[in-house]
């Protein structure tokens, strides 16, 4: 682990690999409410060229005490991650899940970017109907159990005994167990959770969609969180838009197929030191 960083907001940056090349890699979980440490799995798989960087906004995750946390840390959510991609050279934004939405959410960045990767991520809040139909269709009463007990006394505890209970909708049949450890070892915030439900969530609808910029989308072929059939609309394509779907891939497709996933990212990653070539931000 390198070194940390903290914006003027409180966004915090953790330096986690540094591998030679002049790309900054700023990985964003999705949740919201679950730390950047979410991610570093994903980190450690890939050999991206540059540095990696685990993101945390503030008042999310573990990141509750840094410097320039305000009373209100989501005053400015998700807006401060113009922070994060004003800190370092040649910025890629990694979102996974919510954290994509919330790039998407952030048309500022279309001017600070290099590169764009959204994982398992969608363009709208339509996703949210389908993942109702999802749980309706296949019910884990230890959810409901965990639900109620964390509506009642919404501790983050036992927010992660909700996140736990719900392992088999985050992964596959082959990696149940290694989930179940992985969600159970994360932090979680209930505030940032209680954040997005109210004003974000249920409203969201992507802001800007990159006309230049190389993007990569990543779906899971089993992705049971969010959907991803939404991608399929051709408003999301074009010469920059790469579309990667791993197979056998949950919602954090990594877990099921890394290879795949690995070698999606090698691919994109030689793209984009195309595009910078060709035409330099």
């Amino acid at each position: 682990m390198g070194m940390i960083h903290y914006t003027p907001s409180g966004v915090r940056l953790t330096e986690h690999i540094r591998r030679p090349g002049n790309l900054n890699w700023l990985f964003l979980p999705g949740g919201p409410g679950i730390g950047s440490e979410s991610l570093t799995g994903l980190v450690d798989l890939l050999e991206v060229p540059g540095t990696s960087w685990l993101v945390d906004l503030p008042g999310d995750g573990s990141n509750v005490e840094g410097p320039g946390i305000l009373d209100d840390p989501f005053r400015h959510w998700p807006n401060v991650l113009t922070e994060a991609a004003g800190t370092v050279a040649n910025p890629v934004f990694v979102g996974h899940s919510t954290g994509g939405m919330y790039l998407l959410a952030t048309a500022e960045l279309e001017q600070l970017l290099v590169g764009l990767v959204l994982i398992s991520t969608a363009p709208d809040a339509s996703w949210l109907p389908a993942f109702t139909t999802m749980t309706e269709q296949n019910p884990l009463p230890q959810v409901e159990l965990t639900t109620a007990r964390y509506e009642s006394e919404p501790t983050n505890e036992n927010l992660a005994a909700v996140a736990v209970a719900s392992t088999p909708w985050n992964f596959g049949t082959t990696t149940l167990e290694t989930g179940a450890k992985f969600l159970a070892t994360m932090p979680y915030n209930g505030a940032a959770v209680a954040w997005s439900e109210e004003n974000f969530d249920h409203d969201y609808e992507y802001a800007w969609w990159p006309t230049l910029i190389p993007t990569l989308i990543v779906s899971g072929s089993e992705d049971r969180i969010v959907t991803q059939e939404l991608w399929n609309d051709k408003r999301f394509t074009g010469n920059n838009i790469h579309h990667a779907r791993i197979e056998r891939g949950a919602h954090f497709p990594w877990f099921e197929n890394p290879a795949a996933v690995k070698a999606t990212f090698e691919k994109y990653s030689e793209s984009l030191a195309r595009a910078m070539l060709e035409s330099p931000y």
